[in-house]
């Protein structure tokens, strides 16, 4: 079934009555609250469990803990997973996703696969579990698939993430207000951070609607969820939501290993290598699309806006094109907030950088909602899968519900 009529369509019954680094940590914390207001009340007990929540049990605590721990040496294995590049793509100049030369790096290292692997590692584990069978070891390797999982599906709906020029940007120096950045870092944290400085004073109170309320935690981001939910999902978005869980229909994801074997192959960060070899290859070649989940499906148009905005074209042109590029190994998020607070404080002051703070760029990508867009869908998103993997079918009161307000 897909997600459009099973998984999201549970949430109908569930928190929320009326609609409501890829990222750094405020990005990925925002796209797991609104997960977590979608998800269907018999999830979250279960996820809580997995998690092995103590106290008051959220899912933004842990929505940005992949990135925190890639440098520890038992994880730096889990790098290339965050992010995908097609080796033809060059934004803005060319646009391939992923082209004729296919994809950068290792076979099915890459953060599409990921999420397909994650979810497989889920289902396997709730199968266990429905039959009392888990050991210790399923329920750590379980707790750790889902918060990659919780990342990864943030990762997927940041543009950067999907590209592999310049490490995703981390190497293109520029300038937004008046202040030194990197392309990666603005899309990572300073379009939010400055929304969030600019934000209507009436978000700052509690809506009147305790189904949302309840899921945030008193962060300094809370107005900008409220907004992101009242404005976006319950209002801009609302006849788009159904369409952004579609998927394409193709034949099933076939593999030739058990899905607990290919992660004990990512656990000892060992190369999969040909375990998609002769199973019909989904999605951009990737093999992880299927009729209900389908990540390189919802990443294409994703991709696209990096040569629809996130790479200006003034990039590649004299005088920038001989001063923005540094150069950098690094293809990773700023999973901490201290680097927003950083910029905000440094003197603004002339510098050689193509500035990124003008009504042509930050304005429109402000005016037309795109970096909202993007972490409502990954909510939505991430709500449906996990909707999917975890939500009670044999409620009948449940699962014939369809979308409503």
């Amino acid at each position: 079934m897909r997600f459009s009529q099973v998984s999201l369509i549970l949430a109908a019954g569930s928190t929320i009555t009326p609609y409501v680094n890829a990222w750094g940590a405020v990005g990925h914390e925002v796209v797991a609250t609104v997960a977590q207001m979608h998800l269907h009340p018999s999830v979250m007990p279960i996820l809580c469990d997995i998690l092995n929540y103590k106290g008051d049990c959220h899912l933004a605590p842990v929505a940005a803990w992949a990135d925190k721990v890639r440098g520890l040496p038992q994880y730096r294995w889990t790098a290339p997973l965050h992010y995908i590049g097609a080796t033809d793509d060059y934004p803005s100049e060319t646009c391939a996703f992923p082209g004729e030369k296919g994809w950068e790096g290792r076979r099915n290292i890459n953060v599409l696969s990921a999420i397909r692997n994650t979810t497989s590692v889920l289902e396997d584990y709730l199968d266990l579990r429905k039959a009392g069978l888990t050991t210790e070891s399923n329920d750590d390797a379980a707790q750790v698939a889902l918060k990659f999982l919780i990342h990864f599906v943030g990762d997927m709906h940041m543009p950067l993430h999907l590209t592999g020029r310049d490490k995703g940007g981390n190497g293109i120096k520029v300038s937004f207000d008046s202040r030194v950045t990197n392309l990666h870092s603005l899309w990572d944290g300073l379009l939010i951070a400055k929304r969030i400085r600019t934000i209507p004073s009436n978000y700052t109170r509690p809506l009147p609607l305790p189904e949302i309320e309840t899921h945030l935690r008193g962060t300094i981001y809370d107005p900008y969820i409220r907004r992101v939910v009242w404005e976006g999902i319950m209002g801009k978005y609302e006849d788009e939501l159904d369409s952004w869980l579609t998927c394409p229909t193709e034949p099933p994801v076939q593999s030739l290993q058990t899905h607990w074997e290919q992660w004990l192959s990512w656990t000892f960060g060992r190369r999969i290598g040909s375990w998609l070899v002769g199973s019909h290859l989904t999605g951009g070649g990737l093999n992880t699309d299927d009729e209900t989940l389908c990540p390189y499906h919802w990443a294409t148009p994703i991709h696209a806006l990096n040569c629809q905005i996130v790479f200006p074209k003034a990039l590649d042109k004299p005088p920038y094109n001989r001063v923005s590029f540094s150069g950098t190994d690094d293809h990773a998020c700023n999973s901490s907030n201290t680097g927003l607070e950083v910029h905000w404080t440094t003197k603004p002051r002339k510098n050689p950088y193509l500035e990124l703070d003008t009504p042509e760029y930050s304005g429109v990508i402000e005016d037309e909602w795109i970096v909202e867009k993007l972490m409502s869908q990954g909510g939505i998103r991430l709500a449906a899968v996990l909707n999917w993997l975890f939500a009670d079918m044999e409620d009948a009161a449940v699962s014939n519900r369809t979308w409503t307000l």
